[in-house]
């Protein structure tokens, strides 16, 4: 991305004409997956589990162990078709859930521990079930009323996190988060990451990351109050930048023009800047990331944001 971003902004460098001015947020580009229950996710385990128990068995012309499967589908589909469930009701399936989910990944290893020579399993088999045994892990201990990190929330997208973004419409986002930097209306990755992170570290990186690109420097920089960091604005202070920061302290002798540049910096970062994103989401298959693994994910970000800067 870095060596690609280069190539890049020395082509369009020449016709830009604000290269003294940077500005920089974070947004989530969200993957295309169900909202993640503790109940869907151990249902989702389950089913794959049985399905290739009720597979290697047929291979092997072996009879199928016995385990609750018939019994708890019931259960699960009749509570997926409540509109209103209570919390005693969603307990006692999670726990259902629990112990049928440890039955079959118990089965499922002792079949290949019995049948090794017999049976050759896929990579791709053995890293979903290394998936799910982390799942059972880390429900069991939320079951049990411990926090989780590094929590999975889709065993196809094991590389997905929830991302707590405090939006009144939106809490949790489930996707990529990517810190941006923007140039006279052109973007560029600056950190792009699965995890959630803290943008406000991320200033210093951004401004480094304009000299690469731009062999500029920056005079004004314009960015959320998360940024609004002391160690920021020490940074910004000692590089004579200017930023869209409200003031601590008392005003200068110049405040009333600093105050119409951080005006002019906040307006400009908040319809254009954060106009792009909407931009990316609406025309450029960023609201919904269907692409199915990692590196595929990365490449659609990469490509969109890239797309939507030579339009």
């Amino acid at each position: 991305i870095d060596a690609a971003q280069h190539v890049l902004a020395t082509h369009w460098k020449p016709y830009l004409d604000n290269l003294h001015v940077c500005m920089t947020d974070a947004t989530c580009y969200e993957s295309f997956i169900r909202y993640p229950t503790s109940v869907k996710l151990l249902w989702e385990a389950i089913d794959q589990l049985y399905r290739h128990t009720s597979k290697i068995c047929k291979y092997l012309h072996i009879r199928r162990p016995r385990n609750k499967y018939p019994e708890v589908k019931s259960a699960y589909l009749t509570y997926s078709k409540k509109r209103k469930r209570k919390t005693s009701t969603t307990r006692m399936l999670t726990r259902r859930l629990l112990q049928l989910l440890e039955k079959l990944l118990e089965q499922i290893h002792e079949l290949i521990a019995s049948h090794r020579e017999s049976i050759q399993l896929p990579g791709d088999f053995l890293r979903r079930l290394n998936v799910i045994t982390r799942v059972l892990d880390q429900q069991q201990r939320i079951f049990e009323g411990h926090k989780v990190s590094d929590r999975i929330v889709s065993i196809d997208k094991n590389y997905i996190r929830p991302i707590v973004r405090g939006k009144e419409n939106k809490p949790v986002e489930f996707g990529a988060k990517v810190n941006t930097l923007q140039v006279d209306g052109i973007s560029f990755i600056q950190h792009l990451s699965f995890n959630a992170f803290n943008g406000g570290t991320l200033l210093q990186d951004c401004v480094s990351l304009h000299h690469r690109l731009f062999g500029k420097r920056v005079r004004s920089l314009a960015a959320d109050a998360i940024y609004a960091t002391n160690a920021n604005r020490r940074f910004c202070s000692s590089r004579s930048i200017m930023t869209s920061f409200v003031r601590k302290g008392r005003a200068a002798k110049d405040g009333p023009l600093r105050k119409v540049l951080r005006s002019a910096l906040s307006r400009e970062r908040a319809t254009r800047l954060e106009g792009s994103y909407g931009t990316h989401k609406e025309h450029y298959g960023l609201r919904k990331v269907k692409a199915r693994r990692e590196p595929t994910e990365i490449l659609w970000i990469f490509f969109a944001i890239h797309t939507a800067n030579a339009v």
